[in-house]
């Protein structure tokens, strides 16, 4: 490990799925500040026009060891940033072998090629859905972790094997815990972009275009004040920008780790993101009620405190609304980007 690297140093970042939503973010972001970036994606979920094209970028598979050398010689890798893998809480349910294939079993052969390689810096994409039903909220990062779907299990098991790897060779490792990622670069530059995407603002601003007939909502008897789901929702540029003093970090102590929650340690529940929508777009939607769906708690908010404290991250978009207009002036440009 080089021990010479510093805060101010660039520091050429691989980033895998890159072409995705956080992922493409991230990349925006390092080049923002200096970082030189390449990227690998499959392309499965991700779109090739959401990389830039001055940045190196290899279609492929994250396992093939042979790929990964290729790409870190040649591009003077020395951090990876981790986003590739499948998200979907209800299909890790019903087919939970495509998860602990990629995002447990593919991971894992992600992290024996940064060994490998001698990549010492790897920032990797968790999930507060490591936490299952927690039973308090906000959710520290002491909190017991025990997942509740596949989905959880398969990122909570590379959190684990990522400590192990740590502790046996010069690589150091950052854990960040996203809560509910929404919004889009406010440059317009990129934005949640998946075909069938699950997260209520996107599906909400899809509404709100005519692109959706409804907005569903699941559960209006939480202990909450509305009755309905409480989440804290983070701007996806103000995670992406967590990623960036992450690794500034590891590269400034490299015998450091550390697993940190990523959300603004405040919740809003489904009923105020729909309030939101409609006054921002000036549309009504159309809300069904239905029944909750399993697993899902009541409330789920970040205790924020530790990467405050610790890297210094400052959110620069921690308001509901602007996180609603953003999605929505991304909505409206996507079809048009997509026919591209």
């Amino acid at each position: 490990m080089n021990g010479t690297e510093t805060l101010a140093s660039p520091l050429p970042v691989l980033v895998t799925g890159g072409a995705g939503y956080i992922g493409s973010h991230a990349v925006l972001a390092l080049r923002d500040a200096g970082h030189p970036v390449c990227v690998i994606d499959n392309l499965v979920t991700g779109h090739r026009w959401a990389v830039p094209y001055d940045v190196p970028f290899y279609q492929g598979d994250i396992a093939d060891d042979g790929l990964l050398e290729e790409i870190v010689r040649a591009q003077g890798v020395r951090a990876i940033m981790h986003f590739a893998g499948s998200v979907v809480v209800p299909e890790s349910v019903s087919d939970p072998l495509k998860y602990y294939l990629n995002n447990t079993v593919r991971t894992r052969a992600l992290i024996a090629s940064a060994v490998r390689h001698g990549v010492p810096h790897f920032i990797f994409s968790s999930t507060a859905a490591t936490y299952g039903l927690p039973e308090r909220s906000p959710v520290d990062e002491t909190s017991p972790t025990v997942p509740i779907n596949p989905y959880g299990w398969s990122k909570l098991m590379s959190e684990q094997m990522l400590r192990d790897v740590a502790a046996a060779h010069p690589i150091n490792v950052g854990v960040l815990r996203y809560f509910n990622v929404a919004g889009a670069d406010p440059a317009g530059r990129s934005g949640q972009s998946t075909e069938g995407a699950t997260h209520l603002i996107k599906i909400a601003a899809e509404a709100a275009l005519g692109k959706r007939a409804g907005v569903s909502v699941f559960g209006t008897d939480y202990d909450t004040p509305d009755g309905t789901g409480v989440r804290d929702y983070i701007h996806v540029s103000d995670l992406a920008q967590a990623h960036v003093v992450a690794l500034d970090a590891l590269a400034a102590e490299p015998e450091r780790s550390f697993t940190l929650n990523c959300g603004y340690g405040r919740g809003f529940s489904v009923l105020d993101v729909l309030d939101t929508v409609e006054r921002v777009s000036g549309v009504r939607l159309t809300r069904t009620l239905s029944p909750r769906r399993a697993g899902d708690p009541g409330a789920l908010i970040a205790d924020n405190r530790a990467i405050v404290e610790q890297l210094s991250w400052q959110p620069r978009h921690a308001d509901l609304e602007t996180i609603v207009e953003h999605a929505l002036a991304w909505e409206r440009g996507l079809e048009r980007r997509l026919a591209a």
